[in-house]
C-alpha cells in the first residue's frame, strides 16, 4: 500500500505551520513572553499545553495577547490550575472564548484565534511547575510568522 500524504503534510492542511513550541521554564509570579507575531495578523488554529513538571500549588494562570498597538487582552481566562494539582503529562487547552477556562486534559479552539502583532503572554500566580506550549498558525497576511519568544 502506497501513502499518498504524509503525516506532516497532512498536519500542515488542517493546522497550518508548526507545531512552533515553548518551555515557560519554573512558572513564577510574572508575565513571560511565549510567542512573538511579526509581519502581520495571524490565525492561530491551536494552541495546547504540556506540564512538564507537575503544579502543585495555587496558581491563577491565564494567556493574553500584548500586541504592539493596541490593548492587551485575555486569550483565556485567568483559571487556577495549581491547588487541585495538575500533574507532569497533563494537557491543558482552551476554547479560544476569553471568558473560558483552561481545561486540563483534553481542549482545543473553536475556531481560529485572529491575533495582530505583538506577544502572547502567560501570566503566573504560583511558584512551581512548568508547562512547554504548542502553537500552530496561518499566515493572515502575507509575510505574518509566530516564532518562540
Amino acid at each position: 500500500m502506497s501513502v499518498i500524504i504524509q503525516g506532516e503534510q497532512f498536519r500542515s492542511l488542517l493546522f497550518g505551520r508548526g507545531p512552533i513550541s515553548k518551555a515557560t521554564g519554573t512558572l513564577a509570579a510574572t508575565t513571560v513572553p511565549l510567542f512573538t507575531v511579526a509581519g502581520g495578523r495571524v490565525a492561530i488554529t491551536s494552541l495546547v499545553g504540556v506540564v512538564t513538571t507537575s503544579i502543585t500549588v495555587a496558581n491563577s494562570y491565564k494567556l493574553q495577547i500584548n500586541p504592539t498597538a493596541g490593548d492587551t487582552s485575555d486569550l483565556v481566562a485567568a483559571t487556577d490550575i495549581g491547588t487541585t494539582d495538575t500533574t507532569a503529562g497533563t494537557v491543558l487547552g482552551f476554547d479560544g472564548a476569553p471568558a473560558s477556562s483552561i481545561v486540563k486534559g483534553a481542549g482545543g479552539l473553536a475556531r481560529p484565534l485572529f491575533l495582530p502583532v505583538g506577544q502572547i503572554e502567560h501570566v503566573s500566580a504560583g511558584t512551581d511547575g512548568a508547562i512547554t506550549w504548542y502553537l500552530t498558525y496561518v499566515p493572515y497576511d502575507d509575510g505574518a510568522t509566530v516564532a518562540a519568544a
